[in-house]
């Protein structure tokens, strides 16, 4: 009769743990969107820290929030992870430009990163530079030519009607063909991949290089500034990214400008015509040298189980941000999914069987440096491939950097033994849409880090909503342009898998180890 009753009893089992799993996923959906506090970290990450450009005063105070909160709820080992040598900060202190002649009008326009201020207010004439001269040819066809000058490159950006709409949401039809993608392992478009990289390296390195050149003799001459603008500069959006180097041995770089196309075209064809054009410009822009290494947020929430709880589900998004806004959907939303989604679970009181914890990086924007020095520390450095203990203790990372778009499901990033379990760790999250998994690669962002060295690295498939129209890398990188219903499903799904991936009696099947790669850069 024991016998009977111990059989029924080890029958029961697997019920009774599903039903425990359904109850808790029930938990962590009603905390999620009916308690959530997503918005509240959002704004704080924004608005209450500003902009959050690698090692300015902004980076560090959403560090210090992140850290306090991360504290109160009651996360543990909570700390500033240093991960090397990163370079100066840099923060806009005031900035004015306007054309003054030959008529008044302001001017749609934000400074780039790490370059230098105009000393005071300046009224200087606009000069036009070949945009076809290389580098010899700028110095011999501009050098005595620039002093007092505001330089731009002699080529009109062509302004294109808006055939689409500004918000873009994923229809079925697309994630269904996303959902079909099969792997295409041909070593001809392998070597094709990596010949098109090659080539763009190749270009950008060139670029810079010209980009350098003339920044110097513009510097050596007295100029006062570049201004410069590209097709995506318009109706009132500015897409500004960093104008030089930020090492700390780099000489400050000569100040540069993004302009709205619609200005920049004008400008250009006033001066074409032989009507000069002063351009009033005033830039106090301040470099920060006390601090050259660069710094993660890490914190967790211990395993309790005595056999997995060395074992490591992470995930995380980056803290920083670039300077033309509050950096809210690039990258504070991915930061306040990841942050709210562990609340949810201590607000629960959930007691994972693994270690869950979080990484918010810094230094995305350079490069992946936060998580690149995360994993290359404590699990394996991708130039040698020399494993660390912890790379066999490590279960899965998942990471949050497309916007504010809710998620409709993962990219496998061609790791398609990992199908099945995460279709069934996706699988109660159907009534919220995220259902799609696809067997393809994204980049550009942290989970690179861990998929390089050959741990299971997961970014998610998310509705752009205005990401690549209106607000990455922009002006217009703003509070008001998250989505708070969006937010809300994208951190109840993801503490949902965090906590499937901390109970599971499985770990997520990884790829085929990478072999050891240097860097390209």
């Amino acid at each position: 009769m024991r016998k009977l009753t111990f059989a029924l009893w080890l029958l029961f089992i697997p019920a009774v743990l599903f039903a425990q799993e359904a109850s808790v996923m029930q938990q962590i959906k009603k905390e999620g969107i009916e308690n959530s506090q997503v918005m509240d970290i959002a704004f704080h990450l924004t608005e209450k820290s500003g902009p959050r450009l690698m090692n300015s005063p902004g980076y560090y105070r959403a560090m210090d929030y992140s850290m306090d909160q991360l504290k109160a709820w009651g996360l543990e080992n909570v700390a500033k992870d240093e991960w090397g040598d990163f370079g100066k900060g840099w923060e806009l202190k005031k900035f004015y430009i306007a054309m003054k002649s030959p008529w008044y009008k302001p001017i749609i326009a934000f400074p780039k990163s790490w370059t230098s201020g105009t000393n005071g207010l300046k009224t200087a004439t606009v000069i036009l530079i070949d945009p076809q001269a290389d580098s010899t040819a700028l110095v011999n066809n501009y050098k005595g030519k620039l002093a007092g000058k505001i330089l731009a490159m002699d080529k009109l950006i062509e302004y294109k009607l808006n055939d689409k709409a500004d918000l873009v949401r994923y229809t079925k039809a697309e994630l269904d063909s996303l959902g079909a993608v099969q792997l295409n392992k041909k070593e001809a478009d392998t070597i094709g991949m990596a010949e098109r990289r090659k080539k763009w390296i190749q270009s950008w390195r060139e670029s810079r290089k010209k980009a350098e050149i003339l920044g110097n003799l513009a510097r050596e001459e007295g100029a006062v500034a570049i201004i410069s603008s590209s097709p995506r500069n318009h109706d009132g959006t500015v897409f500004v990214q960093q104008g030089g180097s930020h090492a700390m041995d780099a000489p400050e770089n000569f100040l540069d400008i993004a302009m709205a196309l619609e200005d920049y075209n004008m400008i250009l064809r006033l001066v074409r015509a032989n009507e000069p054009v002063e351009l009033d410009l005033e830039v106090d822009s301040q470099f920060y040298t006390d601090q050259e290494k660069g710094y993660n947020v890490i914190g967790q929430i211990t395993g309790t189980d005595p056999k997995l709880k060395d074992e490591v589900v992470m995930i995380g998004g980056h803290l920083d941000s670039w300077q033309g806004s509050v950096g809210a959907t690039d990258n504070a939303a991915g930061s306040a999914v990841m942050m709210e989604a562990m609340r949810i679970l201590k607000t629960l009181n959930i007691k994972p069987k693994r270690t869950v914890r979080i990484g918010l990086w810094g230094g995305e924007e350079q490069g992946i440096h936060g998580s690149r020095g995360y994993v290359s520390k404590t699990f394996a450095n991708r130039e040698d491939m020399k494993l660390k203990p912890a790379h066999e203790k490590f279960n899965v990372y998942f990471n949050l950097d497309n916007g504010t778009g809710r998620i409709n499901g993962i990219y496998l990033q061609e790791n398609e033994a990992a199908r099945d379990i995460m279709k069934k760790w996706l699988s109660p999250f159907e009534d919220l849409g995220a259902t799609t998994i696809t067997a393809g690669n994204t980049g550009g962002t942290d989970h690179l880090s861990f998929d390089g060295v050959g741990l299971p690295g997961f970014q998610f498939i998310q509705d752009e909503v205005e990401y690549n129209s209106r607000t990455h890398h922009s002006n217009m990188d703003s509070y008001d342009h998250l989505v708070e219903d969006d937010l809300k499903q994208a951190a109840t799904v993801m503490a949902g898998l965090i906590y499937q991936a901390a109970m599971s009696d499985q770990k997520v099947p990884r790829k085929e180890l990478p072999k050891a790669q240097k860097s390209q850069f």
